[in-house]
């Protein structure tokens, strides 16, 4: 849902106690998402055929057909009959600011996967936002397995105790969050930044329009690294960037050497094309085109 107007300019602060607020909207646009689905997707305009590992509701099957449709693997994906599947209901003003209501559904159960078929040496896992359990029993298994994980909490973290978090942040490649979710996290955790740096190998922080900065340890010295936001050609959506940006990320760790430079600027390009379109899972690219992107703005090319 698209605001014609500035939040801002409708909630005052010190009437913020008795808050009733009504924006007209100019429609409403139903589109596939989710974390994993976002982050899937992504994968598979870059030649990574992703596993999900998530509930869905009895209104499954069209996004099923879809995800299906570019070579997503779903048979990890577990139906709750009694349940919809989880949706957000977003609306996002002419500054890009968003108000969501978060509808849980099929999300509220766990979903079952036999863990021992994976192959260490060959997998590299995320913990994206989802059902609480999973992400917390999911970390402590993937560390239990010597598996690669990045810890992404994103929106679910208004729910983790602060133990909770810095558990699930210890032990994992690397730990991604904006920079609203890591102050947040800082508060919560009561942890600085080199705390954090501690706990896992590489710490991303994205700051839309601005960029992403990583910072990680090389030689026991501590970096830091701008990473700039590739120019869009226009924008349209920003939903859905971030989970674009880490499936760039990913994509990036699957090359030898894992170079995080690269990579981050491979999910640079990848949230660039999302922001061109209205909705999640709307946008795509080519390998082609993806690598002239690349190498059109940053030089050189990402694999």
């Amino acid at each position: 849902m698209d605001f014609p107007g500035r939040f801002s300019d409708h909630i005052f602060p010190d009437k913020i106690h008795i808050l009733n607020v009504c924006f007209m909207i100019n429609g409403l646009r139903e589109n596939f998402g989710g974390t994993a689905g976002n982050i899937a997707y992504t994968l598979s305009l870059l030649g990574e055929k992703a596993v999900i590992i998530a509930t869905a509701g009895r209104d499954f099957q069209p996004y099923k057909e879809w995800l299906e449709k570019n070579g997503i693997h779903t048979s990890h994906i577990s139906i709750v009959e009694e349940e919809l599947t989880a949706g957000a209901y977003i609306t996002t003003d002419q500054s890009d600011n968003q108000i969501t209501a978060f509808n849980p559904g099929a999300m509220k159960y766990s979903a079952p996967f036999e863990f021992d078929s994976l192959v260490p040496a060959e997998t590299i896992a995320i913990v994206a936002p989802g059902n609480l359990n999973d992400m917390h029993i999911f970390s402590r298994i993937y560390k239990q397995k010597g598996i690669q994980y990045i810890f992404d909490p994103g929106q679910s973290l208004p729910a983790w105790r602060g133990d909770e978090l810095v558990e699930m942040i210890e032990g994992s490649k690397v730990f991604i969050c904006n920079d609203y979710e890591l102050e947040m996290t800082l508060e919560k955790t009561s942890l600085a930044i080199d705390d954090i740096l501690g706990k896992t190998e590489v710490f991303i922080t994205t700051r839309g329009e601005f960029g992403s900065l990583i910072i990680f340890r090389e030689n026991g010295i501590r970096k830091s690294i701008e990473i700039p936001a590739v120019a869009p050609v226009a924008v349209h959506d920003p939903t859905g960037a971030g989970d674009a940006y880490r499936a760039g990320l990913i994509k990036g760790f699957l090359l030898p050497e894992q170079d995080i430079i690269r990579a981050s600027r491979m999910g640079s390009v990848c949230a660039a094309y999302s922001i061109e379109a209205y909705g999640t899972q709307n946008f795509s690219f080519t390998e082609e085109s993806f690598k002239k992107r690349f190498k059109d703005f940053f030089g050189g090319n990402p694999y």
